[in-house]
């Protein structure tokens, strides 16, 4: 039995449909992550999982139990805003124990429950202090505190970090892996950087459109994108991309890329498609039989590595590498390995 389930799930704004027929089912103990661009419906289904928004359609069952009609309040559910939602005139400890003492929880376990959410994370120093006191990570933390009070079968988180500065969201990403660790609860968690999905989740969610394009752990989405939207969604940069036009394959198993013959047995090429590669693929050692001169429009220097923008197939490509680049004529090699192979309709072909 799924933990969460999510069964033909439709929403809409007026005659804008935001979700459409979507269907989810969690395991117990997971932490998934929402991941999709701006748009794509991943924070409206989190507010219809919390209550804050009235399903169209469909089914929201947490452990068999149906949601949909319950009030926010009811579901056991604690979410977590972007936006921190701390009172500005309560100290860090009223903050954290605002819900308990709406519920009528005797002081005791209140004064229990918050310290214990304090030590959890780190902040026992802080009960005493306003929100204006307080750094972002901090402000966040609290947040996070007042959720862990309530004792929830589900943490939803709507992307927590994005107001942090880099350096703050590194850490606060290895804080909240930590807490999902130590509590063993079920996360469910939006976000639009790639980065907090691919440390975070245990299985990632790519949404477009308000549908799923994969359902998959980390690895496997990176390793294993089932089409080019979500091979181009994760990795940084993101996946090169180029059309082989009908003009290019030789045979049914052999195509041209410039002048280069790449064959592929098991294949049948019967209309135009793409090959994939990303840009830490691409070697300047020679370790393979697909070689390509090219020329560097850009070198972009990030220290430990080299980001190398040039044109192939009137397409811009990118190359990762870390070895020292003194001149802009470059040979570089493609294995063939680590080609990934999309048909017409932009899926993944297997090979």
């Amino acid at each position: 039995m799924a933990f969460l389930k999510l069964a033909d799930i439709d929403k809409s704004f007026g005659e804008n449909k935001v979700i459409s027929k979507f269907n989810l089912e969690v395991e117990k103990g997971k932490f998934i992550v929402l991941l999709g661009p701006s748009g794509c419906g991943k924070s409206t289904l989190l507010r219809m999982i919390a209550g804050l928004e009235k399903v169209d359609n469909g089914k929201i069952l947490l452990e068999n139990n149906l949601l949909n009609n319950l009030l926010p309040s009811k579901r056991e559910i604690a979410m977590v805003f972007q936006s921190y939602a701390l009172y500005p005139h309560m100290n860090v400890f009223q903050n954290i124990s605002f819900g308990l003492k709406s519920e009528k929880m005797p002081k005791n376990q209140i004064k229990d429950k918050v310290f214990e959410a304090a030590k959890i994370l780190q902040i026992e120093e802080l009960l005493d202090r306003k929100p204006k006191e307080l750094s972002g990570g901090q402000r966040q933390r609290v947040a996070i505190g007042r959720a862990i009070t309530r004792n929830p079968k589900l943490f939803l988180f709507d992307e927590p970090l994005s107001n942090l500065d880099a350096a703050l969201r590194a850490e606060m990403r290895v804080e909240i892996s930590k807490l999902h660790k130590k509590l063993k609860s079920n996360i469910v968690y939006v976000t639009h950087d790639q980065i907090e999905a691919m440390t975070l989740a245990d299985r990632i969610v790519i949404m477009n459109n308000g549908k799923i394009e994969q359902f998959d752990s980390p690895e496997a989405i990176y390793n294993n994108p089932t089409n080019i939207f979500v091979a181009e969604f994760i990795g940084n940069p993101k996946m090169n991309i180029l059309k082989i036009k009908t003009q290019d394959i030789v045979n049914k198993n052999t195509f041209k890329l410039l002048d280069k013959e790449i064959k592929f047995e098991k294949s049948n090429f019967d209309n135009e498609f793409y090959i994939g590669i990303r840009p830490e693929d691409i070697s300047l050692e020679n370790n393979s039989e697909i070689a390509i001169n090219i020329k560097a429009d850009l070198i972009e220097n990030l220290g430990s590595e080299k980001i190398i923008y040039t044109h192939l197939n009137g397409k811009e490509m990118r190359i990762k590498s870390n070895k020292n680049i003194k001149d802009k004529n470059i040979t570089i090699y493609l294995p063939k390995n680590k080609l990934y192979l999309f048909d017409y309709n932009r899926n993944r072909i297997k090979t």
